[in-house]
């Protein structure tokens, strides 16, 4: 892998790859595909698979002394027996319910994790080719189609209250219960990692998520949203860490633009 610095060398290849995948994957979005359920009882197609043996190759041959966890693989039992500081996370299509759906809100994630936290991100929604990701200096960026890439931060947080992103199929009470405890005048739905994107480009302010979620659905996100300067704080208030036992997530909240008063009790981004 190449060191930190040396990003401006190792972002090109990625984007490119995560194009390849999206652009399998759109191949069999136009078709009558079959969907099977795993053992967790979510859907999966032959699009994962097909994204997700793209992105594997593709990233080994990068890099290849970094381990790569995969969602399809990590399914099959196929796990990197250790992952060292460095290790890639990959969800081939994040949102599968809203690929089979067809409402074209699922992504491509992949992301770099260093030391325990996201540091490089990339996310594409094929279906509307839009692309995020961390750039080789650290800073967020947007691409629509084939428009020029553009910088992207987080808003200000608004005086007049806070636009709430929130997931069109993991929703549950805990979530009504803290938006509850928030002025939120406004609420957006959307499907998968976009809704970390849409805080990071200044579309929300907070996205909270208590439904069960693994690394390689919010990796990617975070470090965009980070870069953005934005954070993804568990329920103790600290940055969501990855390379956790089976990857599972605990309760987050990912937040655009920090308060004036940070606190740690999920209510705003910690200075570290």
């Amino acid at each position: 892998m190449a060191a930190l610095a040396d990003w401006a060398e190792v972002v090109d290849p990625i984007l490119s790859l995560v194009d390849r995948a999206s652009e399998a994957i759109m191949a069999i979005y136009r078709t009558d595909f079959e969907v099977w359920s795993k053992g967790d009882a979510s859907p999966v197609s032959e699009a994962d698979l097909q994204a997700e043996r793209i992105l594997i190759e593709g990233l080994s041959a990068i890099s290849p002394d970094v381990p790569v966890v995969a969602e399809e693989s990590v399914a099959a039992g196929r796990i990197p027996p250790t992952l060292g500081r460095r290790f890639f996370l990959v969800d081939p299509v994040d949102g599968t319910k809203e690929f089979v759906s067809r409402n074209g809100e699922f992504t491509v994630n992949v992301a770099l994790v260093e030391d325990g936290l996201p540091v490089f991100g990339a996310i594409k929604a094929p279906a509307i080719d839009l692309s995020y990701w961390v750039g080789g200096d650290e800073r967020a960026y947007r691409r629509r189609g084939s428009d020029p890439a553009e910088g992207i931060v987080c808003r200000p947080r608004p005086a007049d209250g806070l636009v709430a992103q929130v997931s069109r199929s993991h929703w549950d009470a805990r979530g009504e219960a803290f938006l509850a405890g928030l002025p939120i005048k406004e609420r957006r739905i959307s499907g998968s990692s976009l809704k970390f994107c849409r805080v990071a480009e200044g579309e929300g302010d907070v996205y909270p998520r208590f439904a069960p979620t693994r690394e390689w659905d919010t990796a990617a996100g975070q470090a965009i949203l980070s870069a953005a300067g934005g954070c993804v704080l568990d329920e103790g208030g600290m940055p969501l860490m990855c390379g956790k036992p089976e990857f599972y997530n605990p309760s987050y909240v990912a937040w655009g633009a920090p308060a004036t008063d940070p606190g740690g009790d999920m209510t705003g981004c910690i200075p570290i």
